[in-house]
């Protein structure tokens, strides 16, 4: 049997929440810094800062995200019209007076696909032994033409450590590359490092 080829990563994917649930598109707006001088694509981990804003998580081996960048809104500063779109461009010029908002899945038991790779974006098999670990991210930047994430988890990373930021949840079969080879898996927060659920502040 033929199965769709992966070439790439895509970011982190909402698909369901725990227990089978669906995930009904439930999401929450986050304001982001006028100026904030990172870009953020559909897929990218987002976390809060200190100011009340969110920012890019780009952290591999650590990470306290608050949820996953679904798309984000703003008054353009040139054309005065709302704007909504895949990704944050960087050092984006707003119309005064007005807030960035980003649309994030910040519910800690929101599940995601998420393709697995050894290096950048190289994509890379791991077996069903990989389940229940703890695991690292590759933050690979995205695209500005098709505004989409190319995060990554990391593989051979995986390990029982509690402070990996993503916790492996179960395999995706379509796309098996063999009977015991998977590059997408079903994926979550690791609960200890969400903001939500850690007990340290922001």
């Amino acid at each position: 049997m033929a199965y769709p080829t992966v070439d790439s990563p895509y970011g982190l994917k909402p698909v369901n929440l725990i227990g089978g649930q669906v995930f009904a598109g439930s999401t929450r707006l986050m304001e982001i810094a006028s100026g904030y001088a990172t870009n953020i694509f559909y897929g990218d981990l987002v976390k809060r800062v200190a100011d009340g804003t969110i920012e890019k998580d780009t952290g591999t081996t650590t990470a306290t995200p608050c949820g996953v960048f679904l798309g984000v809104q703003f008054t353009n500063g040139s054309t005065g019209q709302l704007q909504q779109q895949q990704f944050y461009p960087a050092s984006q010029a707003i119309k005064s007076g007005t807030l960035i908002f980003a649309v994030v899945a910040d519910d800690p038991d929101t599940l995601f696909q998420v393709v697995s790779c050894s290096s950048g974006s190289t994509v890379a098999a791991m077996g069903k032994s990989a389940i229940g670990n703890n695991i690292a991210l590759i933050q690979n930047a995205g695209s500005t033409t098709t505004g989409n994430s190319a995060v990554a988890i990391d593989e051979g990373t995986q390990a029982t450590t509690n402070t990996l930021p993503i916790r492996i949840i179960d395999v995706v079969r379509d796309t098996a590359t063999g009977a015991d080879a998977f590059v997408e898996f079903i994926v979550k927060i690791n609960a200890t490092m969400h903001q939500y659920n850690n007990s340290t502040g922001v």
